[in-house]
């Protein structure tokens, strides 16, 4: 599962939200089914921010979300980004999509 979550950061804010960004991406990092994170910013639009993080699967990302230290240092953050989906389906060649539940028929 792949999570890509942009955020709208004024430059005055970047060095301060960098740091934000990296102690939450480090709290993620440190749950079970977290596979690897990268923190980036638009190379066009330098106030755009993105954090993409690799999971197990769609519940190793949601209870990491629930546990303490990603409240403390990552739902913080998180709680900045954009009103858009986040959470992504893998695609790969062989891959059966979950075409057939409820939230993709929406």
């Amino acid at each position: 599962m792949l999570v890509v979550t942009r955020f709208r950061v004024p430059a005055e804010g970047a060095p301060g939200f960098r740091l934000d960004l990296d102690r939450a991406r480090q709290a993620l990092s440190e749950r079970p089914g977290y596979l690897d994170g990268t923190v980036g910013r638009n190379v066009d639009d330098p106030d755009l921010w993105v954090l993409t993080t690799r999971w197990e699967h769609v519940g190793a990302y949601r209870r990491a979300l629930s546990s303490y230290d990603v409240k403390l240092h990552a739902v913080p953050v998180l709680g900045r980004a954009l009103d858009e989906p986040s959470a992504y389906e893998v695609v790969e060649p062989g891959t059966v999509l979950n075409e057939g539940s409820a939230r993709s028929l929406g």
